[in-house]
């Protein structure tokens, strides 16, 4: 089981800087932690990735504001991305 995720872009939006990126499971993996490189994250947005329809959407196992990291639970062997946002 291994879950994996990039960070692939960051930004800054006023005092609020944004991080964002992607993340997969495979073996059966369903969610782990996103570093995102943020010391304090108040918010996140999680989407899968693909053409399909999915029965679940992927969810955020927090309460913000947190520190990193965030941990995330999705469907087994699934992708998407990741977008987090604060200071």
């Amino acid at each position: 089981m291994a879950f994996t995720f990039t960070k692939t872009n960051e930004s800054v939006a006023g005092d609020i800087r944004v991080t964002m990126g992607t993340f997969s499971n495979t073996g059966g993996s369903a969610g782990g932690d996103i570093y995102t490189g943020l010391q304090k994250v108040d918010g996140m947005v999680l989407t899968y990735q693909g053409s399909a329809v999915v029965a679940t959407f992927p969810v955020i196992n927090e309460t913000f504001p947190v520190a990193d990291p965030v941990t995330i639970v999705t469907a087994a062997d699934s992708a998407g991305y990741w977008l987090a946002y604060g200071h």
